[in-house]
């Protein structure tokens, strides 16, 4: 379905002298450095603010629980966009815009077609998790209050998915790409990195592994579209359609359902067997690749196309 990489040779193309293998690792200890002291300082400072609104010696986890934590985990993603701007102006010498694409800018078609795309396949998605586990309550949430926060979570869901993929699938992706012709070295790492993440201490290891399974078909659907474009707008669309799903629709996390219509079963809790763990990853694996048919097959009307400018 890929039969023209000449979009991504531009991409992996761009970065200039200066992104050499130490400077990466340095840039990527930058990004590290910001994220956590702006995690830090938000979700500290967001803690204590609650707990003075509350009148009582809250703790973080309290305030985590609360729908102004998710609010601030959210916005604590900006810490990434910092880093990644410090790395790229003071370590590279380049323009922050050089990760976006070839053309420096994010494809809006291609945002676009990436965000129906997987609201169609996540519809899909849901609808199979039903069949398999019909454990859904309505949210705490009231419709009215619902369409408030609708905007904010929509703007700061987005900052989080787009930092996300500017850092794997655009900074290590196109850096190591540039140095590295194997796919195994600039898709691979920046892929188990990426999938590492999502490991949660509080699930069993049967739900933890079919998690995992499904975060690595879609880092592979991520992987793929930057590939196929040689932009992150694609990318940028199908991760922010992904994850507004799970904030704003039907949550399958516990910590993580305040702003949701409907709650499922949560994946963190008890009772799921190993067969439930399987038919998820399934569902997920079978539902990533679905998206690539959409938005790779020469036929479909959701064909993403590559950055030429």
């Amino acid at each position: 379905m890929i039969s023209d990489p000449s979009a991504f040779e531009r991409y992996r193309s761009t970065p200039n002298d200066k992104t050499t293998l130490p400077r990466l690792l340095f840039g990527s200890a930058i990004v590290i450095l910001f994220w956590v002291a702006t995690t830090m300082v938000v979700l500290l400072g967001g803690a204590y603010l609650f707990a003075l609104w509350q009148a009582s010696a809250g703790t973080v986890q309290d305030f985590m629980a609360s729908p102004a934590g998710i609010l601030a985990a959210l916005a604590s993603f900006a810490g990434i966009w910092i880093g990644l701007w410090v790395a790229m102006r003071w370590v590279h010498r380049e323009s922050l815009t050089a990760l976006l694409g070839a053309s420096r800018h994010v494809s809006r078609s291609g945002f676009l077609k990436g965000l129906a795309a997987v609201l169609i396949t996540s519809a899909l998605s849901e609808i199979l998790l039903y069949i398999l586990q019909p454990d859904i309550a309505r949210g705490a949430i009231d419709f009215s209050t619902w369409l408030v926060f609708l905007i904010p979570i929509a703007v700061l869901t987005l900052l989080q998915a787009s930092s996300e993929e500017v850092l794997f699938r655009g900074y290590l992706l196109r850096g190591l790409a540039s140095r590295f012709q194997n796919p195994f070295i600039w898709a691979l790492l920046p892929g188990l990195l990426f999938t590492s993440m999502h490991w949660s201490p509080s699930s069993s290891a049967a739900i933890n592994a079919c998690v995992l399974a499904s975060i690595a078909a879609f880092t592979l659907l991520l992987t793929l579209l930057v590939y196929a474009t040689g932009n992150l707008g694609a990318a940028f669309g199908v991760h922010l359609g992904n994850n507004l799903t799970g904030f704003l629709l039907i949550s399958h996390q516990q910590s993580y359902n305040s702003f949701a219509l409907f709650n499922a079963k949560p994946l963190e809790g008890s009772g799921w067997t190993t067969l439930d763990a399987a038919l998820i990853a399934a569902i997920g694996i079978a539902c990533s690749l679905l998206t690539i048919l959409l938005l790779l097959h020469p036929r479909s009307p959701l064909k993403v196309e590559p950055d030429r400018s």
